[in-house]
């Protein structure tokens, strides 16, 4: 964000020769065991209401992994109308008798699990508790069918920012960072459980839907537009999309095969076109210094809304509120690597995101005409013991209040300024690499970082990283 702010073996009850011997209420309790679906377990607990996280103890939930979304969905504009269908494609992480999804502000109209009705019913206004008709045995796949309806409204996070789906004058802007996912599909919403996605999104003639991954095609009939997207990269949830509006729109496909799909408000378009130009260079740029492009989508959605305030690095395409200048692009395409490829595991830890693109943002800079890192860094440094820039520590901000806030994006840049001069260019830039390609797909937090930088570089480090990211106050600078 950039702000002014496999299948597991089926189980079959077979009575054996010795089975004939049992006692006959033996023998009644093993044929009821065979009569539970396969793979289902005669008992089990209910999962985790959150994931655990500190600071949004909500989001997420346990017990079981999300592996892919199917979402159809139909937006009235007019109305501000949403119809959803949910398909989620799960395995069970334990012997699960029920289990939560995340969902705020829209009505049920349904649920299954594995194709049998099931119940469900809402507790503390944002989880979706969902219990099957037989418990889930441990590794069992499973699939879960929800069907809602309503008017999305948009959750309002921690620091007063809006989040989720926002409606705009013409449609949507949807940027769910950091819990807004629920407003408008049920999720497993942490960004620990991460999953590939469809799409299909149907809205008025003459607007479109934009969501992430590659346009698998889109068709009109009766007055409706259809549009279906596919992001075959694991993906979670806060970073998906289905932003909605009168665009224009343009395709192409990069030197380096990544397919482009740009959409732009006709009220931004002018100011936004000269920075969307280079972003095939900033690709090619970013993919020299933290490896190759993580995704086989890319581009923008440039939203006219400017009662947002913020840009988000939706993955393969971030949503701008508007146009966005040189600085954000790189930014927010910095984030497909930090942030969206290697995602994080608990909140605390957003400086692996927000300190990495903003510290793209430096040596962006430095090598096209600007200011060099250093300079940057010192025009940081000189300010006051008491300015906003030192109120935190960025490894561990203290609550959801403050992970959009100075210290998390700057200070945390500063950081790894430190490590870089500490390390020098060519062991800092062998990190940077090496910490995107051990931990593509998937998660990382700071001691793993701490650990590759160590090993990479062959130093100390630690206590270097620790001061600056831990350590209340303006930290020390030699």
């Amino acid at each position: 964000m950039r702000s002014p702010r496999r299948s597991a073996a089926r189980r079959t009850t077979v009575l054996s020769r010795e089975a004939v011997l049992l006692t006959v209420p033996a023998v009644v309790a093993a044929l009821l065991g065979a009569a539970a679906p396969a793979g289902s377990a005669t008992s089990g607990k209910p999962g985790a209401p959150g994931a655990g996280d500190a600071y949004f103890p909500l989001s997420g939930n346990g017990g079981y992994d999300v592996r892919h979304y199917d979402l159809t969905l139909r937006y009235d504009v007019a109305s501000r109308h949403l119809d959803g269908k949910a398909v989620l494609t799960a395995r069970a992480t334990q012997d699960l008798s029920r289990f939560d999804l995340d969902l705020k502000g829209l009505s049920v109209t349904g649920v299954t699990v594995d194709g049998g009705a099931a119940r469900h019913t809402t507790r503390d206004g944002q989880e979706l508790v969902v219990t099957p008709r037989h418990a889930l045995r441990k590794g069992h796949d499973f699939r879960v069918t929800v069907t809602y309806r309503g008017t999305p409204k948009p959750v309002s996070d921690p620091d007063g920012s809006p989040d989720g789906w926002i409606p705009t004058d013409d449609g949507a802007f949807v940027a769910n960072e950091p819990q807004g996912a629920m407003t408008w599909f049920p999720s497993n919403s942490h960004p620990t459980d991460k999953a590939t996605y469809d799409f299909t999104v149907t809205v008025p003639k003459g607007y479109t839907a934009v969501a992430n991954g590659v346009l698998r095609g889109q068709s009109t009939a009766h007055g409706l537009t259809t549009f279906r997207w596919h992001e075959a990269e694991p993906m979670a949830a806060y970073l998906a999309t289905s932003t909605v509006g009168k665009f224009q729109t343009e395709q192409y496909t990069t030197r380096d095969g990544v397919k482009v799909y740009n959409a732009v408000d006709p009220r931004e378009a002018k100011k936004a076109a000269p920075v969307l130009k280079k972003l095939p260079s900033v690709l090619e740029w970013e993919s020299k210094l933290f490896g190759p492009y993580p995704f086989r989508a890319a581009g923008s959605i440039v939203d006219h809304a400017p009662d947002v305030g913020y840009a988000l690095e939706t993955q393969t395409r971030p949503v701008y509120d508007s146009a966005p200048d040189l600085d954000t692009l790189v930014h927010e395409n910095a984030h497909q690597w930090f942030g969206d490829s290697v995602s994080l595991t608990s909140w605390k830890d957003i400086w692996l995101n927000e300190g990495f693109a903003s510290y793209a943002e430096w040596l962006y800079n430095e090598q096209h005409g600007g200011d060099s890192a250093q300079k940057t860094f010192d025009a940081l440094y000189a300010r006051p013991a008491k300015d906003a820039l030192w109120a935190y520590p960025p490894g561990d901000p203290g609550s959801g209040k403050y992970i959009f806030g100075d210290p998390v994006y700057e200070r945390g840049a500063m950081a790894l300024h430190e490590l870089r001069r500490a390390v020098g260019d060519k062991a800092f830039f062998r990190i940077l690499r090496a910490w995107a390609a051990a931990h593509r797909d998937g998660h990382g937090t700071t001691a793993e970082f701490t650990r590759l930088a160590q090993r990479e570089s062959g130093k100390d480090v630690g206590p270097l990283l620790h001061t600056w990211l831990y350590t209340k106050g303006k930290p020390a600078h030699a």
